[in-house]
């Protein structure tokens, strides 16, 4: 990652409403368990099988804060891009998500406050039957313009 030259997200100015991004992924046990190592989440829910088959879900689920996670990855490095920040966050979890499940959640530019360099992105997931699986927005503060050019914290930025 270092020395290598990264370009920052759009800027406010060169977002419009309608702007979007979509991406597909599965979480996978080895993806699991790293979260549930770096949190110690020791939620049965997600790992024991006798546990889950005892509930409604019937089998393993993944934690929501691993959706979320993607969805912060999206915004992180696609739209807005590199140097944006999350500010605020409603959303809901309509459906569980299982184990190796394919998960495409798209977010899309709704409304632009350029005054408050804020951007809102609507934001839906579906499972791969379709279902609904996260819905709602997130305010983003997309990156900022850097003040010169000349600086050098910011040499693998531009």
């Amino acid at each position: 990652m270092l020395g290598k030259k990264r370009k920052l997200g759009k800027k406010v100015q060169n977002l419009k409403v309608g702007d979007s991004f979509t991406s597909s992924f599965t979480i996978e046990d080895k993806e699991l368990l790293m979260y549930l190592g770096l949190t110690d989440d020791a939620n049965p829910l997600y790992i024991q099988h006798d546990y889950a088959s005892e509930t409604p879900y019937q089998r393993p689920i993944v934690p929501t804060v691993m959706i979320f996670g993607k969805i912060s990855s999206m915004i992180s490095m696609h739209l807005p891009g590199p140097g944006s920040h999350i500010i605020r966050q409603e959303l809901s979890y309509d459906k569980a998500v299982y184990h190796y499940s394919e998960v495409k959640i798209s977010a899309e530019v709704s409304l632009i406050h350029k005054k408050d360099h804020i951007v809102e992105l609507a934001v839906h997931g579906y499972d791969e039957e379709g279902d609904k699986i996260v819905e709602g927005k997130i305010w983003v503060r997309p990156p900022y313009e850097p003040k010169s050019l000349n600086a050098t914290s910011l040499e693998n930025f531009y």
